[in-house]
């Protein structure tokens, strides 16, 4: 097996220096957030949630690759492959699935909580972001390069694959200038990867139908909450957690009766659309004002300063910019990442 080596690697364009400095930009940028979490929780809590989140889904959809790249907790992880002191044990294929399973239960418990607990909270939310950084690292020493989290726990990596399934253009690959095969099909660089593709275990099709079938639904739901500050109690969140289990149900038994008719990868386009579409349909009047829940997620406050038309045209603009997007746009299939060159292997 190859191991990384810096001084190995072979001569890069000039563009990789460009996105080296982007992702170390990146990276102090997430190290900034954090600090003001700890200590400035008002701005860190507006920066995170109602300003990096809100724009996240739209990025993941236009260009999943530049998300891969400059995403701080995948240079966290990475770090100590990077600096070869990593351990970079092989998963299996079946690893691998039960972690990306993982994952997406991870993401429908984590979310929720939102309302609870993080929406509100700047410390929890620090001691969430560093609790996912200490696994990363973890994992990270341990397995071999991506494979443990950025293509395994990594709870964004689900909405990666469903986001991202109609990837337009292919990117340098900042992480991986050569190729050590850590997962198997690589996510970054095969072209038209989604979630329902790989049929390998029970794990890996349980996962697709969670992410693809249950995942507008558990959108809708999450939006009819609202957040609280006040301490956590059953009956609080159960609160939280009914409305968007509720409609994930419905929105997977939908995805059920379906899929007898329609190809999976229609079915990928049909529901990542209105996963998305779902999302800031309703987070784009909180974003601006107009919101269901008076002050909740508000970045620029123009209720009472537009006409009463502005933001239901821009959500239907959105929505059918989505749906052109991801279902009607005719596209050939690329890879979020270059492919790079296949790693030498030790002798």
């Amino acid at each position: 097996m190859g191991n990384f080596n810096p001084k190995r690697q072979r001569q890069l364009p000039p563009s990789i220096y460009i996105w080296r400095v982007a992702q170390i930009a990146s990276w102090l940028v997430g190290l900034y957030i954090l600090y003001n979490l700890i200590f400035h929780a008002a701005v860190g809590l507006n920066l995170f949630w109602n300003i990096l989140i809100t724009l996240a889904p739209a990025i993941l959809v236009l260009a999943t690759g530049a998300w891969r790249n400059l995403c701080p907790m995948a240079t966290t992880a990475l770090f100590p492959s990077r600096r070869g002191f990593a351990r970079r044990k092989r998963l299996t294929r079946a690893q691998i699935s039960r972690l990306n399973l993982v994952a997406v239960i991870a993401l429908f418990i984590l979310v929720p909580l939102r309302h609870a607990i993080f929406d509100t909270n700047g410390l929890a939310t620090a001691f969430l972001i560093m609790g996912l950084a200490t696994i990363a690292v973890f994992v990270g020493i341990r397995y071999e390069w991506k494979s443990a989290w950025c293509a395994g726990l990594c709870p964004i990596y689900p909405v990666e694959k469903l986001y991202g399934s109609r990837n337009s253009v292919s990117l340098p690959n900042i992480f991986c200038q050569e190729c050590y095969r850590c997962v198997t099909p690589c996510p970054d660089i095969t072209p038209g990867l989604h979630l329902l593709s790989v049929k390998t275990t029970v794990h890996d099709r349980l996962a697709g139908v969670m992410m693809v079938g249950a995942f507008p639904g558990f959108v809708w739901g999450w939006f009819q909450v609202p957040s609280t500050s006040s301490a956590i109690n059953p009956r609080q969140l159960l609160a939280i957690f009914v409305p968007p289990l509720f409609g994930l149900v419905v929105t997977t038994l939908l995805f059920l009766a379906l899929r007898r008719f329609v190809p999976a990868n229609v079915l990928v386009r049909l529901f990542s659309a209105a996963a998305v579409s779902c999302y800031y349909w309703f987070r784009l009047p909180a974003f601006f004002g107009f919101g269901s829940f008076p002050g909740a997620g508000v970045v620029l406050d123009l209720s009472g300063k537009m006409p009463a038309f502005f933001m239901p045209a821009i959500t239907v603009a959105t929505t059918a910019f989505f749906v052109w997007w991801i279902v009607l746009r005719k596209q050939k299939k690329t890879g979020w990442l270059l492919r790079p060159v296949h790693a030498d292997k030790e002798t």
